[in-house]
């Protein structure tokens, strides 16, 4: 599941360099986060890091974008070989892989 930022977002800049795929961006008015790069941190930490950081809790799942772990995964892994980066093959087997640098 993708997350989204609500109009809640008080533009604090905290969670933009948090996101470790790149995924959050200045908005017009508030901070957004693009669906097709947000992969819940999975692959990179146990938990969204714009949600562990946001102090006024504005980033809830997207439920326009409802995705597995699996599809979080084979997102992740996409990600990562379009950076020129090669994934793990999930070795946990839980979807919590990490990435090879």
């Amino acid at each position: 599941m993708a997350l989204m930022i609500t109009h809640e977002c008080i533009n604090c800049d905290v969670c933009e360099p948090e996101c470790p795929n790149e995924a959050i961006f200045l908005g017009e008015e508030i901070y957004q986060i693009d669906p097709d790069k947000c992969t819940e941190c999975m692959g990179h930490f146990d938990e969204p890091q714009c949600v562990q950081v946001c102090p006024v809790a504005c980033i809830p799942i997207n439920p326009e974008r409802v995705e597995s772990r699996e599809q979080l995964w084979d997102k992740y892994r996409r990600l990562q070989l379009a950076q020129g980066r090669a994934a793990e093959a999930d070795p946990l087997g839980d979807g919590a892989g990490r990435a090879v640098k």
